[in-house]
């Protein structure tokens, strides 16, 4: 959070300034490290999958109460220490007007990508009451979690960028590179779109009552750092520099992104995520500034390893505890989201593991 910026006033809401999660994303070292997973809401869950038959993914995000329900059950579940908004990163394009819809088993599928001139200006505008039932779901939230803080969320403009120039998921992101590379006029005005959409949707979840924010630059590491900052950090910047009179937590997470750690990090925000492929300890020391207060991560177990033994998983996640003692504050986390197929159980037994060790 900038130390010089002005707070917007917040809704009405009970303080919760010594919340585990917020004191850690904070640079504060909380009575127990604070505990959450990307995509705990929804996916692994049997009362998820109950609640979402015969609703398609799209409808259940416009959905108030149905988006309220599913963020609550992983923290009666689990006992995290935050709740994240159940939505998408396309919810605010489908909100839009876009014709985008995430297909089973493959993801956003754009019905016409945007590739040139014509297909950007096609792209239409996001207004904030076209995401009045998120905002309202968000506040029907605010009322349940009681002392448990809610996380926001945006893609990044290049995640979304990817999406919409693909047509879809991409292994090689190759559509995108080349338009980077050969019409970068046209990139940044695609890019400066999509980060003034997703400006507009945090502002929507923020003026509702959210408590931090995460920008998802799920495919960045995609890219090399030089990319990156040429054609990348400006837009995310853009977006994170967007919500910082706030006053929230303002996190940055992308897969595959040990190389980019520290650019990310000059795009303005106060928690960096970190996956599983660099030590939280080696990415602390990337990410701090000599002479200055450690940084301040989230992260970073293996989503795979939810599957191996429990002495297996017990060991990394000591190992990731330990690690993230040379952080200024540590959110534990996976490096990735929760996978479908993970048995439920062992996401609560983390959780206390995590508290236990903390205490």
């Amino acid at each position: 959070m900038s130390p010089t910026a002005q707070t917007r006033p917040r809704p009405a809401r009970r303080a919760l300034s010594e919340a585990p999660f917020l004191a850690a994303a904070r640079g504060e070292r909380p009575a127990r490290p604070p505990v959450w997973f990307m995509r705990q809401a929804g996916r692994s869950l049997p009362e998820y999958r109950a609640l979402r038959q015969g609703v398609e993914m799209l409808d259940a995000c416009f959905d108030p109460e149905m988006l309220t329900e599913i963020t609550l059950q992983p923290v009666r579940r689990h006992g995290v220490d935050a709740a994240i908004l159940f939505s998408d990163i396309v919810v605010p394009l489908k909100a839009a007007g876009l014709d985008i819809d995430i297909v089973p088993g493959t993801g956003p599928v754009v019905a016409e990508p945007i590739r040139d001139a014509a297909g950007l200006r096609a792209l239409p505008v996001l207004e904030p009451d076209q995401v009045s039932k998120v905002a309202d779901g968000v506040r029907l939230l605010v009322d349940s979690l009681g002392e448990t803080p809610l996380i926001g969320f945006a893609g990044a403009p290049f995640t979304l960028a990817s999406y919409l120039i693909e047509g879809g998921p991409s292994r090689n992101h190759e559509h995108t590179k080349a338009l980077m590379h050969s019409e970068p006029e046209l990139w940044h005005e695609l890019a400066g779109r999509l980060a003034d959409l997703a400006l507009t949707f945090l502002k929507a979840q923020l003026d509702a009552g959210v408590d931090a924010v995460q920008l998802f630059d799920s495919w960045a590491g995609a890219l090399s750092e030089r990319d990156y900052r040429e054609f990348v950090l400006p837009h995310s910047a853009k977006v994170l520099a967007g919500v910082a009179d706030y006053g929230v937590p303002r996190i940055h997470f992308g897969v595959g992104t040990g190389e980019l750690l520290v650019a990310m990090r000059d795009a303005g925000a106060d928690v960096v995520g970190v996956d599983w492929r660099i030590p939280l300890d080696e990415a602390v020391r990337r990410l701090s500034t000599p002479g200055a207060k450690p940084a301040v991560v989230q992260g970073n177990l293996d989503p795979a390893l939810l599957y191996a033994g429990w002495p297996v998983l017990e060991a990394e996640v000591r190992r990731i505890l330990a690690e993230g003692r040379a952080a200024a504050g540590h959110i534990f986390n996976l490096g990735h989201g929760v996978l479908p197929g993970v048995d439920p159980d062992v996401l609560t037994r983390v959780v206390r593991l995590v508290h236990e060790l903390g205490s």
